[in-house]
């Protein structure tokens, strides 16, 4: 019994000593984990927390890599290792044959997020490669989304901008332009709307049938289609499943519709029209084996008596791009087209005000003025 009490008062006193007792202290997490309780924590409202999880993030990352970065300057400034040149080669067989585990975990590090071809066999370009993985754009992201959630528009604003700065850095597909939405909409936010226009416009790059010349025979061919064969004839002959540009397009188009650019609204608001139902008509497809699109109205019908498309109607604003597609084929002299899309919107309860407004311009076609901007 004594000697159980002894080893006793022994573990108690251990772990009094500084960094003696075993389980005294958790190792730190890695700054991957802690960027994801920060998520949670602002997921959960609680930004305060959040932007402390992600400012520890950061801060855990960039320590982790200066770390890395001078294990990697320690071997490198060895006399014999100087001798070998700028080598990778020869320095990573000269760090794995004396034992340098430190500098060899950080090139392995490395590897994993640098393709080896990148670096062309330089030692010199290993370390400063190192030296800017210290970056950590999700966290900037994330910490500018705490700032926007606060109001801290301005704030926010420079932390969206240090996360597209490191975009190179991004471990998810896509990321960067998710960031430039996220600018552009506190640009919409701040009246902004030059800077806006400039954001959506580069999203826009990523859009291949749009932004090459070689396709605008395309773009020509469909607005014809639509124009003188009408929507159902166009949505039959046409797909296009580009989501990730659907919102850049749309809300364009409604700023130009406002800034009385009438051809150019039609334009971006035809492709988020067709990006919208061929995303609705291939859910249609996936969900009946027997599903073939005929009619425009029939689909709208279709779709609204299912929660989960009705939502993604909700999302994508589509009644008011049908709206607003009609009033700027008119305000383009396209009264014919633009009654077929205001026809869309006729006797559509779940449409709101967009199906009153379309019955209105049916009734009187009108050109509306911009009361403010998008």
């Amino acid at each position: 019994m004594k000697k159980n009490i002894k080893r006793f008062v022994f573990f108690i006193l251990l772990g009094t000593l500084p960094g003696g007792f075993l389980f005294s202290q958790a190792p730190e997490r890695p700054y991957w984990f802690t960027l994801e309780q920060g998520k949670l924590l602002f997921r959960e409202g609680q930004y305060g927390d959040a932007l402390i999880a992600f400012e520890d993030a950061r801060r855990q990352r960039e320590t982790m890599f200066t770390r890395m970065e001078q294990d990697l300057i320690f071997v490198l400034s060895l006399p014999e290792v100087r001798r070998l040149g700028d080598s990778l080669s020869r320095v990573e067989t000269y760090i794995q044959d004396r034992g340098y585990d430190q500098a060899d975990k950080a090139l392995r590090e490395l590897y994993y997020r640098v393709p080896r071809e990148e670096l062309n066999n330089s030692a010199a370009a290993a370390l400063e490669k190192t030296a800017e993985l210290k970056g950590y754009p999700e966290a900037e992201f994330w910490l500018g989304e705490c700032y926007r959630a606060e109001g801290e528009l301005g704030v926010a604003l420079r932390q969206y901008r240090k996360a597209y700065d490191l975009r190179a850095l991004l471990q998810t597909p896509g990321a960067d332009t998710e960031i430039l939405y996220s600018i552009a909409d506190i640009h919409r936010m701040r009246r902004e709307y030059i800077e806006m226009e400039e954001c959506y416009l580069k999203i826009l790059e990523l859009d291949y049938l749009w932004s090459e010349d070689s396709e605008t025979f395309v773009k020509n061919a469909m607005t014809r289609t639509l124009e003188n064969e009408g929507i159902d004839r166009f949505l039959t002959l046409y797909r296009y499943d580009n989501t990730v540009v659907e919102k850049a397009h749309r809300l364009l188009g409604f700023y130009y519709y406002y800034s009385g650019r009438y051809g150019r609204a039609s334009e971006h608001l035809l492709f988020a029209f067709l990006i919208q139902n061929t995303v609705l008509i291939e859910e249609m497809l996936s969900r009946r084996f027997d599903y073939q699109f005929t009619e425009t109205r029939a689909l709208m019908t279709e779709i609204s008596a299912q929660p989960v498309l009705s939502a993604y109607l909700s999302e994508v604003e589509y009644y008011k791009t049908i709206y607003y597609l009609g009033s700027s084929l008119y305000a383009n002299g396209k009264l014919g087209p633009a009654r077929n899309f205001w026809i869309l919107l006729r006797g559509r309860a779940e449409a709101g005000e967009w199906r009153t407004r379309g019955e209105a311009q049916l009734r009187t076609p009108f050109v509306e003025k911009a009361v403010e901007m998008p």
